[in-house]
């Protein structure tokens, strides 16, 4: 891999600064809030114990990110690259969560597209794990032009696995959705 998984990143709607330790609460602020799990696939992040295992599984991918909304200056939630997979040249994007003030303000498909915008200098696809029951996930990733292409059980870091709905971005594809 010649490329970082995990650089500063800034649109003119948020900055993604790579996840430091000293994050933690100001991601726990966002996250304990129950609701914004309510239809994740691990639906107790919000409980404090619960929430430091997601947080050491993002600490340790080195691809984290906790991302500020540029227009309040506040922690507005996190989102990761993770699992580079050299033989098909492709990578993940997921573990992502934003604190329901942001829901609806189009800050997420902004991330989406200062994350793809970058990464697809680098690989050629680019994947995505969205909980079965997670609709609105699954809506905003096709809006991106994600396609889905399977069902699996996905086990996530240091939680049991779940059906989870597997899409994907291709780099040939990406202009066209990006112009």
């Amino acid at each position: 891999m010649n490329f970082s998984i995990q650089p500063q990143l800034e649109n003119e709607r948020a900055i993604l600064y790579p996840l430091q330790p000293n994050d933690f609460e100001a991601l726990y602020e966002v996250a304990s809030d129950p609701l914004v799990w309510e239809q994740h696939p691990n639906k107790t992040r919000w409980q404090r114990p619960v929430f430091e295992t997601y947080f050491d599984g993002a600490m340790k991918s080195g691809g984290a990110f906790r991302i500020v909304d540029k227009a309040t200056g506040k922690t507005a939630g996190s989102s990761r690259f993770y699992d580079y997979n050299p033989e098909d040249n492709s990578i993940l994007i997921g573990y992502t969560f934003y604190s329901r003030e942001c829901w609806g303000t189009g800050l997420n498909p902004s991330v989406k597209d200062l994350m793809l915008s970058y990464i697809f200098q680098y690989v050629d696809k680019v994947i995505f794990h969205v909980g079965a029951v997670n609709t609105r996930s699954r809506i905003a990733i096709t809006r991106l032009g994600a396609r889905k292409v399977k069902e699996e059980e996905v086990a996530y870091f240091g939680e049991p696995s779940r059906l989870n709905c597997i899409y994907e971005i291709n780099k040939t594809d990406w202009p066209a959705q990006h112009a």
